[in-house]
Formats: C-alpha cells, structure tokens, sequence
C-alpha cells in the first residue's frame, strides 16, 4: 500500500508542468489512485535560469537534468519527469531511465511571422532558435537567412516573435501541442528535410535503482516501442559524444520486430553534413544506433568535429 504521496519533479516551465501533469495522470490511471496520491514538486534548473547565453557555453544538456537528479539523492524527490531531448547519454550513477511515455509527433514546427513557411521566408529574414541542430538545418535549406539565439520557454519566444525580433522559429510540435498552442503553428517541417534531435516528442521518467516500489509503479505506464527507439537514438548520440555542442539529428521508427533508423550530423553553419541509414530487429536497437553512429564518424572523419567542443 502507497503510504505517501509520490513526490514528481518537474522543471518549471508550463510545458515541464504539462509534462508532467501527464505522467501523473497516466500513473492515477494506471493504479486507480487519486490525484492527492501524487505531488507535483516544481525545481528551477541552470537551463531555465541561464538565458544571457548558448548552452553550449554554459554545460550542456546536463544543465536541465541537475538539480532534479541532486533532489532525487537528497530524498526530496522520488521520480523526475523529463523532456527525453533533454537527457544526457551517461545517467548518474544510481540513476535510471526507468519509463517512457507513449511518443507525440517528432517533427518540428515552423511558426512564422513575415510568411508561412522557412521557403517563402524573405531573403535575409531572422530566424531564432536556441538549438544548433535547428540553427544548421535552416542554414542547409536557406543559407541567405539571419538565424540568431533564441533563448527562454515556450511563452518568450512566441512573445519575441510578436515584437518583432525574428520573423520566424521553430519549436517541438509535442510541445507546441502538450500546451494546447497547435495553432500558431503555420508550417510542420518533414522528417526527411528537417529530422528531429534524439528522443523529440517523447518524456521519460528518471527514479533511482532498486527503488523496487516505484520502478513497479512505472511499468505500468511504460511505452516499450517508445523506450526501443529511443534506445536506438541515444546510443547513435553517444557513439558521437552528442551534447548541445554538436549538430545532431536521429529518429528510429518501429514496424513489429523491425526498426528502421535515420541519422544526420552537421557542421553549425549548414554546409556540410553526413548522414546514416540502418535497419534491424527491434531487439537490437542500441547496436543499431551505435553502429550508424560509429559509421558516421569514421566517414565524417576527426577533422569535421574540429571546433565543436
């Protein structure tokens, strides 16, 4: 019997909150258990409050993940829901990707200003984003653009958008469609033209091992074909030493027993790229992954990550 209520650490932010405002009711669901069986602890993140700057300068992906893994050892948490984009490829030690939820739509969404789409944008039109995978990607489809950092949640860029400091952005159409804001969207990119960061449009769950009553609490919500691709996605990351320094990009597809996989990494300014296609069972997914980024890395050759780091 659940004696207490299980504590849910979240960033902030209205769509970290959304977030995971679904896990718990997955979970109440699940069990039968009312919402009071469940607190919804919100932390600040260095992510959240570094915003005068890249990330890349200032630590990496880690910087979302932090404070929500160091409260989960000091006992104040008992899991942390995240945006699985957001996780580093090497967890802290005790520390575990225990569950994940079913998968929204990976691609990203254009929201523009001055017109519908990234094509039709004016030459010389600025485009904001804080992602270098996107900053790349615009640049390969549009190198005449003016892409600039675009920092802060949600709610600030679309706020930037409207004072007029860029004509365009793209953000994560999950996010955009978890806060109910569908429609500013006013272009969806394609996959093929624009694929995704590792682990888009999924939220994963971090609880600590041999925690036995909670790990049995989040099976019950676990989405195995979204944990198998993800698998995949994450060992192609690693395989390139990925954090927000690098321009990645990966997206695996289940079918059955298949899974058929996409990588791509690029140079920040767009110019030069290399991409991975591989295919295999299901139940060899992180190999899959590894092995297409092993591949792309001794194509790409030592000289193409020059500078990254």
């Amino acid at each position: 019997m659940q004696t207490r209520a299980l504590r849910i650490g979240t960033r902030g932010s209205l769509l970290a909150l959304a977030q995971a405002h679904e896990t718990r009711a997955r979970l109440m669901a699940a069990h039968g258990l009312p919402e009071e069986a469940f607190e919804i602890v919100a932390i600040s993140t260095s992510g959240d409050r570094i915003q005068d700057r890249p990330l890349s300068m200032a630590g990496g992906k880690g910087l979302f993940t932090k404070e929500l893994e160091e409260a989960m050892y000091a006992g104040e948490i008992d899991i942390a829901v995240h945006s699985s984009k957001d996780m580093p490829t090497q967890l802290p030690d005790g520390l575990e990707l225990s569950a994940f939820l079913p998968r929204e739509d990976p691609r990203d969404a254009f929201i523009g200003r001055a017109a519908p789409s990234i094509s039709e944008l004016p030459q010389g039109a600025v485009v904001g984003s804080s992602s270098l995978r996107r900053q790349a990607l615009i640049r390969r489809m549009r190198p005449d653009l003016d892409v600039v950092m675009f920092r802060g949640n949600v709610q600030t860029r679309l706020r930037k958008l409207d004072e007029g400091v860029a004509q365009g952005t793209i953000l994560a159409n999950a996010g955009l469609r978890r806060l109910g804001l569908e429609n500013v969207i006013t272009d969806l990119m394609p996959l093929d033209v624009f694929p995704p960061a590792p682990g888009q449009g999924a939220i994963c769950i971090e609880s600590r091992i041999g925690d036995t009553a909670v790990t049995a609490m989040l099976a019950a919500i676990d989405h195995r074909p979204t944990g198998q691709a993800l698998a995949c996605e994450r060992a192609f990351l690693a395989a390139l030493d990925g954090s927000c320094r690098t321009p990645i990009a990966g997206y695996a597809e289940i079918d059955g027993d298949r899974l058929s996989f996409s990588g791509l990494i690029l140079t920040p300014d767009g110019t030069l790229w290399h991409e991975a296609k591989a295919e295999g069972r299901v139940a060899d997914a992180a190999d899959i992954g590894r092995n297409a980024g092993d591949e792309v890395r001794a194509r790409a050759g030592t000289t193409f990550f020059e500078g990254w780091s």
